[in-house]
């Protein structure tokens, strides 16, 4: 062997433990063959739709929620005024909030 050459360790490797019991392993093969498909989460907003790239989902997300902002002031400006509801007879005089 010459000065170079690392020395070839002999020791038995070590066998690898499972980490949990068998009944939990079952439990959890089990569990996880219930688990739903990504897409389903996904439709279900629970993960983010990963057809955007990372980089560009705070954009997407940011440009998503300007969007329905900007559509809710719209409605909130279209929505009729309390004295239009008394008017036409939805609303009973005493179910108009004091201005």
């Amino acid at each position: 062997m010459s000065s170079n050459e690392a020395p070839v360790s002999t020791r038995p490797k070590a066998e690898r433990k499972q980490s949990v019991d068998p009944a939990t392993a079952a439990q959890l093969e089990k569990s996880l063959a219930r688990r739903p498909e990504k897409h389903d989460l996904v439709e279900r907003n629970i993960l983010k739709d990963d057809t955007v790239a990372p980089a560009l989902q705070a954009a997407k997300e940011k440009l998503q929620r300007s969007q329905l902002e900007d559509k809710l002031e719209h409605a909130l400006q279209a929505r009729p005024k309390p004295e239009e509801l008394v008017k036409e007879g939805i609303l009973k005089d005493t179910d108009v909030p004091p201005v």
